[in-house]
């Protein structure tokens, strides 16, 4: 009887966990699959795989709006914020956690302090702002705003993953002969990795789907992100499953890689955020 009644849980189980895979991973293959078909055949051919592939989708991208230099656009605001974020992120989470200073205290709570808004109440001053600078309408403001959003998050992962690590480490190694310096990056930085992969992967994927900053922040058609240009012709393309399909196929595709290699860092950095955070 108990054997049975395991048998039926692990059965159960397993139904579950199939589901929820289907019902998860389905919609992004079913996108993949109708990009590779031909308008003509969209309609008919409902197979798992089409007929006839065909790269037709994506080589119209560019006739229907300036895709290239949009998709460019969105890589370089998703890379810089990526990039300035870690960065920064990563030398202020461990002087949050490792050193005592005057202001310590009144820096954390304002990063807690900033969760409370939502991005879209800054958003407008944040922008008289950028105008006033001479900035307006421009990638670096874009980047700015972006920066705002995903710095606190990021310092707030990397403190609780610096908090977790144990002061012996710093401490063996300087009584060895290096420098806090020299601790820090050849100690503390190799141990940080997972988490400071997982900072880039929530800030790549915040700044790379951002639609809101750009429409604020973003004017002229050749500063236009990807979002913003696909947002825009989204209306006239209903019945062009094809094209529509191909350019979220482009807009997933980056993502999906990144995750694909980076995704066992990914999980050791939630875990290590979440111990002692």
């Amino acid at each position: 009887m108990k054997q049975a009644l395991k048998a039926i849980q692990k059965i159960s189980f397993w139904v579950v966990v199939l589901a929820l895979l289907a019902y998860s991973i389905f919609p992004i293959y079913w996108m993949v699959v109708t990009s590779f078909r031909s308008t003509a055949t969209i309609t008919s051919d409902s197979g798992l795989w089409p007929q006839d592939p065909t790269f037709e989708n994506f080589l119209g991208l560019n006739r229907l709006f300036n895709y290239s230099e949009q998709y460019m656009n969105s890589l370089i605001v998703a890379t810089s914020v990526t990039v300035i974020t870690m960065l920064i992120c990563t030398l202020v989470a461990y002087a949050i956690a490792r050193r005592n200073f005057k202001g310590r205290k009144t820096l954390t709570i304002a990063l807690l302090f900033s969760y409370m808004f939502p991005p879209l109440l800054t958003l407008i001053p944040l922008y008289v702002y950028m105008v006033k600078a001479g900035l307006g309408d421009t990638l670096i403001a874009l980047i700015i705003v972006e920066l705002t959003v995903t710095m606190p998050l990021g310092i707030w992962m990397l403190w609780g993953f610096f908090k977790s690590m144990p002061f012996q480490l710093e401490e063996a190694a300087m009584i060895d002969g290096c420098s806090r310096l020299g601790a820090f990056v050849r100690i503390m930085l190799p141990l940080a990795k997972p988490g400071m992969i997982t900072v880039a992967i929530f800030s790549f994927l915040i700044s790379w789907n951002g639609y809101l900053a750009p429409t604020v922040m973003i004017e002229s058609d050749s500063n236009k992100t990807l979002q913003m240009g696909l947002t825009a012709v989204s209306a006239n393309m209903t019945s062009q499953w094809g094209l529509l399909m191909a350019a979220c196929t482009m807009i997933v595709a980056p993502l999906v890689v990144g995750f694909l290699l980076l995704n066992r860092y990914f999980i050791q950095g939630l875990a290590g955020a979440g111990v002692k955070g």
